[in-house]
């Protein structure tokens, strides 16, 4: 069973036994410690007991993974707190953390453990290997409740704690862009120090083929590697790409194992298919050998349907299998646009062989096929909740949901076990932010609070059906994370949220409370070098910017996305401290004026960097193009950078690739005499499959387009008109600029681009209002 066995009425009897010896604990100024994710039961006793480098690590079982935890948790606590555990011999009479597998531990469910601290020491007691390392995680939170060094008093608690849910996971995209094996390791470490137990790692897609296959070394000489747009120039790469030898596969494998952690391989079929057809001609539906993709979104090509195509995919497998032990293997399933099936003659015959009517039920024949391979060699076919589409999916196949929840509710109805990955609400790649400085993703926001506030389990289902819902799992897409950066920026502190979601008991989701525990897991974040979020946290600089530009004076709010936190400001450029004004109610400054402002815990920890903001008339008639808004009629908008493959994280602009249109809020116009605008050009790989009919293409008056600025409307008089210069003779970022004729009053202004659909998309980025002198 992956849920706990207890009924709703036993949860609240449980919660009431537990906040009890909390609010006891309070009374005798023992605060509760910081844990993420929360604890099934943890009672707060009184006294404590100390841990410094004259502790022992006492290893009461002779088991291989009991050392290994200790190991772990010597070398993470020396790592992060500077402090210097040793293993030791047992002395009843010494006090010491004590680690034991036991059959008999006091927590019977799997992946379970039970920690004790009393004035005379640490136990920590598991039936499993798995038990024993979460239990080890949890001390090294206890022993980490700041960011100080050294010795640290734990205060007295007993903790029985199980997880929830039986798969808690994270997918890793490395085929749109690629992470090192040591980068994938760290992120490993992440997941161990949050109980998460499954990587789901995407291995091959349009854009790349990541892992060796010996028996066809053309999908990594030949799909492993694309061209980008604008090779060999201006320091563009000739070739992007990389994969990973067997020799690194297992070595992550073997580097996951050890924190128990299973690792779930992806290969993507029937559709995702390019970089497979860009080395194999042959596998592909139209016998002609595409290029590996350089374009995100969905690509038309698709494995063949013969006999071959399916003796190389099951080859493929086989070398998979041998690879990784997980019992799932997941197949992909999504996305795959049926036109090449519907085009070919053969595939068509094929179809009328088989007495298969559509093209959704051949995908449904080629996942049946490979599912009852998979079953073949005792492994679970796992894939998107595409594969209930056909009629031939297997009766064990697991369905992972992602167009919302209604594949999971459709899939666990069937009977189909089913894990929770739905977009938007657990795609990482979504911004956490709408603040100018966030880093590049989709829109619109999925938030730290969101995430938190996941309901994993749809309350359509019943007892029975929800008994199928495995677990949670976030997807990392990378389309947007061209470096290890981006990622741990998308992932952190959303995973945190997210194992609350995983491991805890439901009703035990508090929001405050969550945000109470998560500045000690910041600071374990910067000890070890994690480059966290701090989305949550950031300090919007809030005003009304006509009664400014009119009166000369402004009423300025501040505030953050979580609502917590002490806000601390200046107005003389200096950084905030905790010895700074402290913002309370919104404050009245005069212009110019310079306002930064930054989070900060109870602590004194700093939650976020310091924002800052001008306030000058000149500031204050120039916006970024990250904050105007798309004009009425789509809601598709993407943070991207200039370059696919960027190697920075910076700058990053807005657009929509349906359609180049953002607004100008209204403003008063009096007195101003021309408009100045950051154009700045940027690659159009994006393949829309049947939504390019979508796309906005509009006349042009000059050969490559025009940034057109009409007035109040997208369809109001035309104020000015900016030509774009040559792409192949210009600056990816030029300065455009035009008069505008006189006008009176606070209007809008829409900000058009004109440019050839078939050529780059264009981004705004400062858009500036200039008075007349």
């Amino acid at each position: 069973m992956n849920r706990r066995s207890i009924p709703s009425h036993g949860l609240c009897l449980l919660l009431a036994l537990v906040l009890l010896p909390l609010h006891a604990a309070r009374a005798s100024d023992a605060a509760p410690p910081s844990l993420i994710p929360l604890p099934a039961q943890l009672a707060l006793q009184h006294g404590g007991f100390t841990v410094d480098e004259s502790t022992p690590v006492v290893l009461a079982d002779r088991d291989a993974s009991t050392r290994q935890t200790a190991n772990y948790l010597i070398d993470l606590l020396a790592r992060t707190r500077g402090l210097r555990l040793r293993i030791g011999a047992a002395d009843d009479a010494a006090p010491a953390i004590v680690l034991q597998r036991d059959p008999q531990a006091p927590v019977a469910e799997a992946e379970g453990y039970a920690l004790g601290v009393t004035p005379q020491g640490i136990r920590i007691q598991a039936r499993d290997a798995a038990g024993l390392l979460n239990g080890a995680v949890t001390l090294y939170q206890l022993l980490t409740p700041d960011a100080k060094r050294g010795a640290v008093e734990v205060p007295a608690l007993s903790i029985r704690d199980w997880p929830r849910f039986a798969w808690r996971g994270l997918m890793l995209d490395s085929t749109r862009h690629f992470q090192s094996v040591s980068e994938v390791e760290t992120l490993l470490d992440q997941m161990a120090q949050h109980k998460f137990n499954t990587l789901h790692w995407h291995l091959t897609d349009d854009q790349g083929w990541r892992i060796e296959i010996k028996r066809y070394p053309e999908l990594t000489r030949t799909g492993a590697w694309r061209t980008p747009p604008g090779a060999g120039h201006d320091g563009i790469p000739k070739r992007y790409g990389g994969f990973y030898s067997q020799d690194d596969i297992r070595r992550v494998v073997a580097y996951a194992a050890a924190r128990h952690i299973t690792i779930v391989p992806e290969i993507d079929m029937p559709g995702h298919a390019q970089a497979a057809v860009a080395a194999y001609p042959q596998l592909g539906v139209t016998g002609r050998r595409p290029a590996v993709s350089i374009d995100w979104g969905v690509n038309p090509y698709l494995y063949n349907v013969d006999d071959a195509t399916f003796g190389f995919i099951e080859n493929v497998l086989d070398e998979v299998m041998a690879l990784f032990p997980s019992t799932y293997i997941h197949v992909g399933g999504d996305e795959a646009v049926k036109d090449q099936w519907q085009a070919s003659p053969a595939v068509q015959a094929k179809m009328r062989e088989l007495g298969i009517k559509s093209e959704d039920a051949l995908q449904g024949w080629f996942i049946g096929r490979i599912g009852r391979y998979l079953d073949a060699h005792g492994r679970k076919l796992v894939g998107w909740d595409e594969i209930l589409e056909g009629d031939n999916v297997p009766a064990d196949a697991t369905v992972m949901s992602w167009r919302g929840t209604d594949g999971a509710i459709k899939a666990a109805m069937m009977g189909h076990d089913v894990v929770m990955s739905p977009s938007p609400s657990l795609y990482f790649d979504h911004v956490q932010g709408e603040l100018a400085d966030e880093y590049a993703g989709r829109l619109g926001v999925e938030s730290l609070r969101s995430v938190h506030g996941f309901q994993a389990v749809p309350g359509v289902l019943g007892a029975a059906q929800a008994r199928h819902v495995l677990g949670v799992q976030a997807n990392v897409w990378t389309e947007h994370m061209p470096t290890f950066a981006h990622v741990e920026h998308a992932v952190f502190p959303r995973l945190d949220a997210l194992s609350d979601v995983a491991w805890s008991s439901s009703a035990g989701s508090d929001w405050p409370g969550f945000l109470a525990r998560l500045p000690a897991q910041l600071a374990r974040y910067r000890a070890q070098h994690v480059p966290y979020a701090d989305s949550a946290f950031a300090v919007d600089i809030a005003l009304d910017r006509n009664l400014a530009l009119a009166t000369g004076r402004a009423t300025v709010t501040l505030s953050n996305q979580a609502d917590f936190g002490a806000i601390h400001y200046t107005l003389d450029g200096s950084a905030p401290t905790p010895a700074s004004p402290r913002y309370g109610t919104p404050f009245n400054v005069t212009l110019p004026a310079t306002v930064r402002a930054a989070s900060f815990a109870g602590d004194g920890s700093m939650l976020a960097a310091p924002r800052q903001r001008m306030l000058d008339r000149a500031s204050l008639l120039t916006l970024a193009g990250n904050t105007l808004p798309n004009c009425p009629g789509s809601d598709f908008r993407l943070r991207v950078q200039p370059l696919p493959d960027a190697a920075s994280v910076a700058p990053v602009y807005s657009i929509n690739v349906f359609d180049g249109c953002q607004l100008f809020p209204a403003t008063s116009l009096d007195g101003l005499k021309s408009i100045r605008v950051e154009a700045v050009r940027i690659e159009r790989n994006y393949a829309l499959a049947h939504e390019q009919r979508l796309v906005v293409s509009r006349p042009h008056a000059t050969p490559f387009g025009e940034l057109v600025v009409h007035l109040d409307q997208c369809n109001g008089p035309v104020l000015a008109s900016l030509p774009l210069p040559d792409p192949a003779r210009s600056a990816r970022k030029v300065e455009l600029s035009a008069a505008l004729p006189a006008q009176q009053g606070e209007h809008a202004l829409c900000l058009v681009y004109t440019a050839p659909i078939d050529g780059p998309l264009y981004g705004l980025g400062r858009v500036s209002l200039v008075p007349a002198p």
